[in-house]
Parts: C-alpha cells; structure tokens; sequence
C-alpha cells in the first residue's frame, strides 16, 4: 500500500475514546530480503499502538533521491547514498545489508580481465547505489553507464554494454544468462580490507521526535528477530518479492540469508568500521564530494 499523505499527522479516531494515531511510511525495495525483513512490521504482527505504518515499495536509486527531500520517515538507502543525506536522516542502528565475503557481481558475456574495463562502458544500478562506489574504487577508470537494476542482465547480454553491475538476485542468475564474473565487488573488498561490504541501510530522519525515534528503531530490530525466529513464515511471505527466484525456494531462501543475519540484527563495531571505510575511500578517492561521519540513531 503507497501512502500519499503527509507524514507523522495525527488522527483522531475512536469511539467511546480519542485515541491520537501516528502516521509513519516505512520504503524500501521490492525485494525479498528487505520483504522478510519488514515482514512483522508492515504486516500488522508486532504491537504498534498509536502508530499507522505504511510500507512503500520502490527500487532503491528511486528511493536514494526520494530521500533528498527527506520524504519518508524511514528508508533504505544505499550506503553511498546516505553520504548525501547526513543532514537530514541518521542510520538506525539495525536493518543494514552487508556483503560478507560476497556482494555486487562485475560481469561480461566474455571473460575479461579488471585492466580490459579501463575505458569500458559498464551498466550500474544508479549513480548513488554502493555498487557504482564500489566498482569506482575497483576500477576507477571504467565509465559508467546508469540503467535500472533489472535490465542490467539484459543490456549486458545483448551487447548494449560491455559488462554490468548486478545486484539483489540478479547475483544468483546471471549464469543462467550465459554472462561470466568479473569480480565479486563483495569478496574484493573483503580480501583487501578484512570487512564485510556495506551495501544498504536504513536510515531515519532526524525531525522524528526522540521518543518515536527510538521506538521505531526497536520495532525494526524487533521484526528483523522475528523474521529470522520464524524464518519459514516470513520467506512464506519474501517470495512473492523474489524475482526472477519464485520457482526455487532455496535460492531465495540463500538470497535471504545472504542479506539478512547477524549484520542486518546490528551492524557492531566492524559493521560500524566497514561503513566508515567505505565513506572515507569514496571521499579519498574524489567519489563523495565531503569526508562524512557516519551517524547512527539511538536504539
């Protein structure tokens, strides 16, 4: 369901008593790892007193620039992008996607070397995804090219593009395309850092009351556990958001788990570690415009 009122009205509703209702809009992608994540929360099962939560579904660059205009309470967003959105949202303290070990996939039609890219027009997912920040600092000589997630697999196929940048599940079904890997931008940064990848996070902004604030933190750990306490009822759910996975329960079900687990619970101090190296070489390496502290909500 979309929400097009304005945020955090209060209604008056009731019968024998008033009651004040908070309205809160809750966005991320149409995935089925932030699906399983969101599950309790926007599906009525966690006590949300006083609070309306909507969920709005949109691919993930679309709610990078959404949140420009600080238009939702609470939003995914790439790490990249949260380096443009410090002044208005802070990360909250849960609900992170990393990359341990793995994360987005560089492919070609051909095998190709990271030296052949150098020059090469290469398909990302948008210009403020941490895939495009991470293929930068892989390769800062590739040009880019920005076309959206799920067509990605297919500009690289038809020879539009000389390779791409795939993320959610197309990291899972890009062989069945017939296309190779590159690199693993995920297992890159781990060997050269030790860390894991910070990909997404969800962020809250800074104009939420204090006490609401920590209360919507808590309900985002609070369905996170439960999700993964109840893993087969909340992938029950994830599937129908499983594209291009819906006739393979385990490979969604390796896709969850790829991008929600202890990192997602919270990020810790080398989740914590990883998100300010990334901010930092992106800084370093003329990407991010301005060296960012990241800045996490209270929980």
């Amino acid at each position: 369901m979309t929400e097009t009122e304005d945020s955090l009205e209060s209604d008056e509703v009731g019968t024998a008593e008033t009651r004040t209702l908070t309205r809160v809009r809750i966005a991320h992608s149409p995935d089925s790892d932030d699906a399983f994540m969101f599950y309790a929360l926007t599906q009525g099962l966690l006590d949300i007193d006083g609070l309306v939560i909507t969920s709005v579904l949109c691919d993930i660059e679309t709610l990078n620039q959404a949140a420009f205009e600080g238009t939702y309470e609470i939003s995914a967003v790439s790490i990249h992008a949260y380096a443009h959105l410090a002044d208005t949202y802070q990360l909250t303290p849960s609900g992170a996607s990393f990359g341990d070990g793995y994360g987005p996939v560089v492919v070609s039609r051909e095998p190709r070397s990271r030296d052949s890219l150098a020059g090469v027009k290469v398909a990302v997912p948008g210009e403020l995804t941490s895939a495009h920040l991470a293929l930068r600092l892989w390769q800062p000589k590739a040009e880019v090219g920005f076309v959206p997630f799920d067509q990605i697999l297919e500009v690289v196929a038809s020879g539009e593009y000389e390779a791409g940048v795939v993320i959610h599940e197309g990291q899972l079904t890009y062989g069945d395309e017939g296309l190779h890997s590159i690199v693993d931008l995920g297992a890159w940064w781990k060997e050269d850092t030790g860390l894991p990848l910070p990909l997404g996070g969800n962020v809250i902004r800074r104009d939420v009351p204090e006490p609401l604030k920590r209360r919507l933190c808590r309900l985002q750990r609070e369905s996170i556990d439960y999700a993964l306490a109840r893993r087969a009822e909340a992938l029950d759910f994830a599937m129908q958001y499983a594209r291009g996975l819906e006739t393979s329960r385990d490979k969604a079900d390796q896709f969850v788990g790829m991008y929600v687990n202890q990192w997602t619970q919270d990020y810790g101090v080398p989740g914590k570690r990883a998100v300010q190296l990334l901010l930092d070489r992106g800084f370093e390496a003329g990407v991010i415009p301005h060296r960012i502290t990241a800045e996490y909500a209270p929980d």
